[in-house]
């Protein structure tokens, strides 16, 4: 899982750095899909260890911070879309893609992370 967690951390960078450049580089917030990505590769870097006690905090560590970028980014998607649509417009459709696939990616994220240690518990690893 810390290397499924190293290359998420990757496509999450692109995905900021595509998001930023997308608006013409004038909303720093379009980076955040960044900076999930870089704390979760270097919580995947930390979690390649032989020591299972590091691994298991580290990967733990990894999925609550997936989590609650998928509840941040999920809300916001939503807020996004309602609010744009309260006021008539339609909604910035590069910032709504960008916060839809931070929320699947990272959602995908968890349920893998979750399965795997599930399946760790019942092997009888812990």
């Amino acid at each position: 899982m810390a290397k499924l967690t190293q290359v998420l951390g990757l496509l999450l960078v692109a995905l900021g750095l595509a998001g930023y450049l997308g608006t013409g580089s004038l909303y720093p917030t379009a980076l955040i899909p960044t900076w999930i990505g870089l704390a979760l590769g270097i919580g995947g870097f930390l979690a390649i260890s032989p020591n299972e006690g590091r691994r298991k905090l580290f990967m733990h560590i990894n999925v609550t911070i997936a989590l609650l970028g998928f509840l941040g980014s999920t809300v916001e998607a939503i807020r996004g879309y309602v609010h744009a649509k309260s006021v008539g417009m339609e909604p910035d459709q590069i910032a709504l893609a960008s916060k839809v696939t931070l929320a699947g990616l990272l959602l995908i994220y968890v349920i893998l992370c979750v399965r795997s240690f599930i399946a760790a518990r019942r092997s009888g690893k812990v």
